[in-house]
């Protein structure tokens, strides 16, 4: 379950989602504008927010920039707008995602639950003094903050494809995962190319882990997991 703060000024769109994201096991606060999202991000913490852009008082732009003061809470942006400017503007502040409106609530939950598998720490996973989050096992040290990988102490040189296809898989580690959902969430939500691109990149991860290949299984006929 996941605290989530839905800011919208339209209170139906609110009810909408917040059903969503109810059925989906998470626990919903809402605010009506932007200086009420602040009030709220000050007094409690959320492990992600989906944020209007337009709402009177104060708007998504300005409340965000006003909450990166306080925490790094994941942001998805939500628009009925879809100009660059926007969407640059956007990321510039820190957001994690952006959406035009109109869209389903379907996809909201599903780029929700995305963000916040990518912004989770794996049980195994630890801070150390610069608060990188570190994963460790035998020989394989993992530095998610820094997208560096040791393998007995020694730096590996790795494609961007497979940091990003072994950091998913840490954070599901013990999951078995769908092949389907890996192309999903590493190669994007509307990836339709051929699966094979998967075992491709997957045997150049195990080659790069090297004598640690062995911590990812494969699961026949279904897809990977990670043993961690």
């Amino acid at each position: 379950m996941a605290r989530l703060l839905l800011c919208d000024d339209e209170a139906a769109l609110r009810a909408v989602l917040k059903r969503y994201a109810i059925f989906e096991g998470h626990e919903v606060t809402e605010a009506g504008d932007g200086l009420e999202a602040v009030s709220l991000c000050r007094e409690k913490s959320f492990d992600i927010i989906i944020m209007d852009i337009m709402m009177p008082e104060l708007d998504g732009f300005s409340a965000v920039k006003e909450i990166r003061k306080i925490n790094q809470t994941p942001v998805i942006m939500l628009s009925a707008r879809g100009e660059e400017y926007d969407k640059v503007l956007g990321f510039e502040l820190g957001i994690d995602d952006y959406v035009v409106k109109p869209f389903s609530s379907k996809e909201i939950m599903l780029r929700v639950n995305a963000i916040l598998r990518r912004s989770s720490i794996s049980v195994a996973a630890k801070l150390n003094d610069k608060n990188h989050i570190i994963y460790e096992k035998e020989g394989l040290r993992v530095d998610l903050s820094a997208y560096k990988v040791f393998i007995d102490d020694h730096l590996a040189e790795m494609a961007p494809k497979e940091y990003d296809l072994l950091f998913f898989l840490l954070r599901n580690k013990n999951i078995a995962v769908p092949r389907e959902h890996i192309l999903s969430e590493v190669w994007g939500y509307d990836y339709y190319g051929d699966d094979r691109t998967l075992d491709t990149h997957m045997k150049l991860l195990r080659k790069s882990l090297g004598p640690y290949a062995g911590f990812i299984t494969t699961l026949r006929g279904l897809g990977y997991r990670f043993d961690g």
